[in-house]
């Protein structure tokens, strides 16, 4: 599944093979980083370590993978925002880093959109609702019918205050008029899994590929897919939205690079972002589970996007009263 807003795949690829910029010695000569500002196990690496071949072969360069988790993500906009900005550090953001923590963490001396230049989205990651097997619901509505006759009984899963998986449970929880209790954990999606895992917590909202692999080997069970429709990588599970419970909130990754970056760097990483996202072996693997490819038109066009969805999550954050920090 693959998505380009706005221009000719034929196109891009050409420029890729014939661009100038690949003819330049100049950049790049030498390794280069992506910071991943999660640590290992959750969507943001799965996702790092799935392109990176793929950018390194374009780049002819090795792309090295920097896990830079803590402080909900902020650890790694930090570093790469404080980087020499010459195209040798760059990040893959998430809807979190990017849209949610700018407006949760005021106090943050750094801003995605002031002191990081946007180059591309590159995924769209669904959600879903995943809970412990011995938790007795086997549906949306079975759970919060569990939930409903005992109050604050189940534990859940947070990543941090700020992420979207959080947002999800609170919007779920207010939906629903039901309460449960919050664990925290550090450095993303893959403790919390940890956790649910070992049913420290009974249920989490997580990224549907974090979960996948644990769903098909019966460790962990998928109740519903925070996503306008089924995924073709698990279609037996419906989505939220067919079990009654309006609740569609993606989790989009992008690259982005150190404002001041020369112009022709910006539009290399550009074409390299956007052509390695029509690689067959990324697609295949990505579409496996259930990830879709979707890139931006300019840069220009993913920074607007970056500011809609600043905005979207400012609100959810506003409705729900939840105390910025």
């Amino acid at each position: 599944m693959f998505r380009l807003r706005g221009m000719a795949v034929g196109a891009i690829l050409s420029s890729v093979v014939c661009g100038a910029a690949f003819a330049a010695d100049a950049y790049p000569n030498r390794p280069v980083r992506m910071i991943v500002p999660f640590a290992p196990g959750g969507a943001s690496d799965f996702v790092g370590r799935i392109i990176q071949p793929k950018l390194a072969d374009l780049l002819k360069q090795q792309v090295v993978v920097d896990n830079r988790p803590g402080a909900s993500g902020n650890i790694g906009v930090e570093t790469a925002a404080s980087a020499t900005a010459d195209g040798y550090t760059f990040l893959l953001g998430n809807v979190g880093t990017m849209a949610i923590n700018p407006v949760f963490y005021l106090k943050f001396k750094y801003k995605p959109l002031v002191d990081l230049i946007p180059i591309t989205q590159v995924v769209d990651v669904p959600g879903s609702l995943v809970v412990h097997p011995s938790l007795p619901a086997k549906s949306v509505k079975e759970m919060v019918a569990y939930m409903k006759a005992n109050p604050n009984k189940l534990n859940y899963g947070a990543a941090a205050p700020s992420s979207a998986n959080t947002l999800e449970t609170l919007m779920f929880l207010n939906k629903t008029g039901t309460s449960a209790t919050q664990i925290p954990y550090k450095g993303g999606a893959g403790p919390a899994t940890v956790g649910l895992l070992g049913n420290e917590v009974q249920f989490v909202f997580l990224t549907f590929s974090s979960t996948l692999p644990f769903v098909k080997q019966g460790r962990l069970r998928m109740l519903g897919i925070v996503a306008p429709e089924r995924s073709s990588a698990l279609p037996e599970v419906p989505s939220m939205r067919e079990q009654g419970f309006d609740m569609v909130v993606g989790s989009w990754q992008g690259l982005f690079v150190p404002k001041g970056t020369p112009g022709e760097v910006v539009s290399t990483l550009y074409k390299v972002g956007t052509a390695a996202m029509q690689d067959k072996t990324v697609l295949n693997r990505l579409g496996a589970s259930g990830v879709a490819a979707i890139t931006s038109k300019s840069p220009a066009d993913f920074r607007a996007f970056v500011k809609s969805e600043t905005d979207r999550f400012g609100k959810v954050i506003r409705d729900n009263k939840i105390q910025t920090q």
